[in-house]
């Protein structure tokens, strides 16, 4: 698989603290890659960093460098990255007050002209993509009307329109039910295009994404296969917690829980990531 990113040396300190230290990783076209870690860890930052958002590289406080496709990312135009990456971030204030179909409209403007209208093929992906997430009768409904979980589902299928190369997600299984937690992922896993993910269920991560990077406090703990990554000790370390691993008869993933010992000397057991 070829490299598309390649992210070196990537640091971002602010005052008494260190945000993101000394990051070093590639990623290779088609990998489903699960960013993990307890909050504060770093994972929304690096996201941040890897698309640029606000032109942050150009700031004091971040040094080291992102590269797509061998040429760094700051040399990139706004309408380029866009055309390069799909974001769906937890925030999303600014199209509360538009329609679902204005939101999922918002997905074609990388690769329109300014006075472009929309087209049959436009109108049938739009559809399309709504379709797959659930939601095909949710077209002229406000934004703002649906659960959050709708409004999630909403967002994949935006990013399905905009069909770039790479899929930024952060948290992508917020505010949705175990069904629709599996649904997104499952339709993440057959795009067929690169993926870049936080996760705060390592069990998720463990069965959806084909490599893990962990993070605590800024640093990169270890970047590998599940198996290499979902390390008892190592997830005890970080995440402050007795851990213990196991095997899914069901799914063959690996499985991870975590315990804590009570008032009587036993263990309270919490099957996901203690970050909730």
């Amino acid at each position: 698989m070829s490299t598309l990113l390649n992210i070196s040396q990537l640091s971002w300190q602010v005052p008494n603290k260190a945000i993101l230290h000394n990051i070093n990783f590639t990623v290779r076209k088609g990998e489903v890659i699960g960013i993990i870690g307890p909050n504060g860890a770093g994972k929304t930052s690096l996201l941040r960093c890897i698309t640029n958002q606000n032109n942050i590289l150009a700031s004091a406080n971040v040094t080291g460098s992102v590269q797509l496709k061998n040429r760094a990312i700051t040399r990139y135009s706004t309408k380029e990255i866009a055309q390069h990456f799909a974001l769906v971030m937890q925030k999303n204030d600014s199209i509360f007050a538009l329609s679902v179909q204005d939101v999922m409209k918002m997905g074609l403007l990388p690769h329109k002209t300014l006075f472009s209208l929309d087209s049959d093929h436009d109108k049938a992906q739009i559809n399309l993509a709504l379709k797959k997430v659930g939601l095909e009768q949710a077209l002229h409904t406000n934004f703002n009307q649906l659960s959050g979980g709708e409004q999630q589902r909403v967002l994949i299928a935006r990013a399905l329109v905009q069909a770039s190369q790479i899929l930024i997600l952060d948290e992508p299984t917020t505010h949705l039910d175990v069904y629709y937690q599996h649904q997104v992922l499952q339709l993440v896993n057959k795009l067929n295009i690169t993926v870049i993910m936080t996760v705060h269920d390592l069990n998720l991560a463990s069965l959806y994404c084909q490599r893990l990077i962990l993070l605590n406090q800024g640093q990169l703990i270890c970047d590998g296969s599940p198996e290499e990554v979902l390390v008892p000790k190592q997830l005890s370390q970080v995440f402050g917690l007795p851990c213990q691993k196991s095997i899914d008869e069901m799914t063959g993933a690996i499985q991870v829980s975590f315990y804590l010992p009570d008032s009587h000397g036993k263990n309270s057991q919490f099957p996901e990531s203690p970050d909730e």
